[in-house]
């Protein structure tokens, strides 16, 4: 497991991490940040020298660690519940019992009033590490309570360091780093495959949208649900092919399955982005300002579409794709909120003037 030191960038997460294992844990911290950037990975590994067992907390799968990330749209107050029953038991192996809320900006207000009870008088041994993509959502009461723990959007110049080492050179290392806007997670699916296909997948879909005639927003919609299941599938085979042969049964299952919900709902905000970026380049490009383009790597494309009439038209679509990615957490039927999406990005992209919002 990556010691959290070796993690790029991010100087003031690592100074206040440094300090805490130097000078003595508190009791909860919230890292809050940008999506992508790196928090989950620092959290777990934090853990892991919490715990004196970073191997098998990277795997999520040390006794003393105890995951609670969102299985949809939000975190209610049953998951934790359970993380309250859970808290008051001792440590199996180690000193302390780490317990980690990925998604914590998630929380509803039935949640989070759970959860600051705990806050307020936690067990001794007990250390509760929120991770939160957004401060705004996380209440007052919670945050003053916790040992907050700032992360940063990435520079290019990191980004393009981590994809140097990576095997990245030259100008797929250029194109590369700009695509990934500031975000390792962007990056780690630059360097993967499967996810490039995705991504193209979902680059197809944006151009459908104002291109294809027959355009059909519900079965777009079902594409995209379709790309989201397959990264599901590939995360919980990840886990079960990771285990180790003493781990089986019910908990393996718990962590296969929210691996599996977790990258379906990265993969939905990931399209999400992905059409915001690409309405966005319409506009830039037609603008011409192709050097600020981000899906640099498909210029050609973006300098044949981006005509006067529709660039005009692409910044609402763009705006609208932003305003679906921050408003998702509320959404409960994907599928649903997707074919709405795709209905509004065709009526914005084609239809009369007067209709675009």
């Amino acid at each position: 497991m990556e010691s959290f030191e070796t993690f790029p960038e991010q100087e003031e997460a690592k100074r206040l991490l440094r300090a805490a294992l130097g000078e003595g844990v508190a009791h909860a911290y919230l890292f809050h940040g940008p999506a992508g950037v790196g928090k989950r990975r620092a959290a777990l590994a934090f853990a892991g020298e919490i715990v004196g067992d970073p191997d098998r907390v990277a795997r999520e799968a040390h006794p003393d660690l105890y995951v609670l990330e969102p299985l949809g749209d939000q975190i209610r107050i049953d998951p934790i519940r359970a993380l309250r029953r859970d808290l008051h038991m001792r440590p199996f192996e180690a000193d302390r019992r780490v317990y980690l809320v990925l998604g914590a900006h998630l929380m509803n207000e039935d949640a989070a009033d759970a959860l600051l009870k705990d806050l307020e008088e936690p067990p001794a041994y007990a250390v509760i590490v929120l991770v939160a993509d957004e401060l705004g959502p996380i209440p007052d009461t919670i945050r003053s309570r916790c040992q907050l723990v700032p992360f940063r959007r990435l520079s290019r110049r990191a980004i393009k360091a981590y994809l140097g080492s990576r095997g990245l050179a030259g100008e797929e290392l250029e194109i590369a780093a700009r695509v990934a806007a500031g975000r390792l997670d962007r990056a780690e699916r630059l360097l993967d495959a499967k996810a490039g296909d995705r991504r193209a997948a979902v680059l197809g879909l944006a151009r459908e949208v104002y291109r294809d005639e027959g355009f059909q927003p519900a079965r777009a919609a079902r594409r995209v649900d379709e790309l989201s299941h397959a990264r599901g599938s590939e995360a919980r085979a990840a886990v079960e092919g990771a285990a180790a042969p003493e781990e089986a049964g019910r908990e393996l299952e718990q962590r296969a399955r929210r691996a599996e919900r977790g990258a379906q709902r990265e993969e939905v905000l990931a399209a999400l982005d992905i059409l915001a970026s690409w309405y966005r380049d319409l506009v830039v490009v037609g603008a011409g300002a192709a050097e600020a383009a981000m899906n640099c790597d498909r210029l050609a494309e973006l300098g044949e579409d981006a005509q006067p009439d529709l660039a005009v038209r692409a910044a609402g679509a763009a705006a609208t794709a932003r305003d679906v990615w921050r408003s998702f957490e509320f959404n409960v039927q994907t599928g649903l909120a997707l074919e709405a999406l795709f209905v509004r990005l065709r009526r914005e992209l084609t239809g009369p003037l007067g209709e675009v919002t």
